[in-house]
This record gives C-alpha cells, sequence and structure tokens, in this order.
C-alpha cells in the first residue's frame, strides 16, 4: 500500500488515507489469494498477533465488508469495545451479533455508500478538514 500511495497508484480512499496519516492497519490474505500485495500476511497466526497488537487501546472497531476477517477480529474484542460491522450481506451483521455482543451495532448497507455518508457527517462536525 505504501509503495502504491508513493508512486501515485493508489490516489484515494480508506488505505490511501491511512498511508498519508500514518494510521496502522494489518491486512490478511486467505488461501484464495493469487498474489497478495507485499504487507498482506499470508501466515494467519502471524496476522492475528497483528490484529492483536493493533487492537490494543481500541475503543471502537469498524469492521467493513469483510466477513471472515471480520467476525474473526470481532471474536478477539473484549466486551467493552463498541463495534460497527458494515456489509452488504445481512448474514454477515448477524453473525457478528449474534456471538453475545451487546456493543455490536450492524449496518446492512453498500461499504462504499456507508463510507461516503460518514464522511459527509464527519465533514459536518469539523468543516475545516
Amino acid at each position: 500500500m505504501k509503495q502504491a500511495v508513493e508512486q501515485g497508484v493508489l490516489t484515494q480512499g480508506i488505505f490511501f488515507e491511512c498511508v498519508k496519516r500514518n494510521v496502522p492497519f494489518a491486512l490478511a490474505g486467505s488461501i484464495r489469494d493469487d498474489g497478495p500485495l507485499p504487507e498482506v500476511y499470508t501466515d494467519m497466526v502471524d496476522a492475528q498477533k497483528a490484529y492483536f497488537e493493533l487492537m490494543q487501546g481500541c475503543t471502537v472497531m469498524l469492521i467493513l465488508s469483510t466477513m471472515l476477517h471480520g467476525i474473526g477480529v470481532g471474536n478477539m474484542l473484549p466486551g467493552w469495545v463498541k463495534t460497527i460491522c458494515v456489509d452488504i450481506n445481512p448474514a454477515v451483521v448477524t453473525k457478528l451479533a449474534d456471538r453475545g455482543s451487546h456493543q455490536t451495532i450492524g449496518i446492512v448497507t453498500d461499504v462504499g455508500s456507508f463510507l461516503a455518508a460518514l464522511y459527509h457527517e464527519l465533514k459536518k462536525l469539523d468543516p475545516g478538514t
């Protein structure tokens, strides 16, 4: 991701903003990946460790359109972490909420639409950004 941003290949979006603002993230591959990006963890144990490290001190988790990884991360979170799960598939939202997470908010919608709406609402809070 960092190389893609630096080379001008990636010019907008979540990962562009994460790279530009030095927001840490972890990407884990799956058995179906045919050529993951350099930053992608291909070993799931290493990916889980990276997720765990990034979760330390987390008070809000936004899970966007990634069923298996999202449910896995959701299961790793302490009960006091507010969790927002956004997916167009209602089964994903239900599976995460049904794990007994009273703190989980499920939103069934397209992630692109959700992020655009979230951006505009956050912009209202701080129009100078």
